[in-house]
């Protein structure tokens, strides 16, 4: 007679199904989130944006990445000296060239762009160094060739080797509330100097600005800080 052993009877095995719908829904709340936080941030505290030009070479390269502070203006003021990204006050950028993109590589840039994961490019923004502030008086030349700001001769450590202040004589009183800019490459920028029939008359409103370059972050071998040479404009009177 043949003795049978009971054997237990075999747990199911468990469904794979619920773990890989449970990783897959905290992927997506990952994902989400991160472009929320994402987004965040680049609305209301930093922004990166992308070089396109030398007009402000050799402070900033064709090519360079930077992080720009939202906080200023806002809960901080613009000083002389500082390097803002602000958006075309009136057809500074008229005729300048954008690059040909597909319509997917449009869309896909511009996702990324509204997100804050690629850096802003140029198509409405101009990047510049403060010279003078509303209220102030700018003018060029003095006898050595300098830019004066409130009748003070201001020697400019940013400028691009060899590059002269300015060749174009000019003398203005920057109203409240705007901004005198011009590039660190003054051989090569269009900036104030050069926009006085542009609606606003080469000033540029505080409410364009977008904030101020503090960093550059690529390529890894120019990043470093980007700061305000304060003492440049210290002995400067108040206008």
């Amino acid at each position: 007679m043949r003795v049978t052993r009971d054997e237990p009877p075999q747990a199911a095995a468990p469904s794979r199904q619920p773990r890989k719908s449970s990783f897959l829904k905290e992927a997506v709340i990952i994902l989400v989130s991160a472009l929320v936080l994402s987004w965040v941030i680049k609305s209301f505290f930093v922004q990166a944006f992308f070089i396109p030009s030398a007009s402000m070479e050799d402070t900033l390269v064709e090519g360079d990445r930077v992080l720009v502070s939202k906080m200023v203006p806002g809960l901080f003021d613009v000083h002389r000296g500082d390097v803002v990204v602000f958006k075309d006050p009136g057809t500074w950028l008229r005729g300048t060239q954008q690059p040909e993109r597909t319509a997917l590589q449009q869309g896909v840039s511009d996702v990324m762009t509204f997100v804050g994961l690629l850096p802003q490019d140029s198509g409405e923004h101009l990047i510049k160094r403060v010279v003078a502030v509303g209220g102030d008086e700018v003018a060029c030349c003095d006898a050595e060739g300098r830019v004066t700001v409130n009748g003070q001769s201001v020697d400019e450590p940013y400028l691009k080797p060899g590059v002269e202040p300015s060749v174009l004589e000019f003398e203005q009183i920057v109203p409240d509330g705007s901004l005198w800019v011009m590039g660190d490459n003054r051989s090569n920028s269009t900036d104030s100097r050069y926009n006085a029939a542009s609606p606003g008359g080469g000033f540029v409103p505080l409410d364009n600005v977008v904030g101020t370059a503090f960093v550059k972050v690529w390529p890894l071998d120019r990043a470093g800080w980007l700061r305000n040479p304060g003492e440049t404009f210290e002995d400067v009177p108040a206008p």
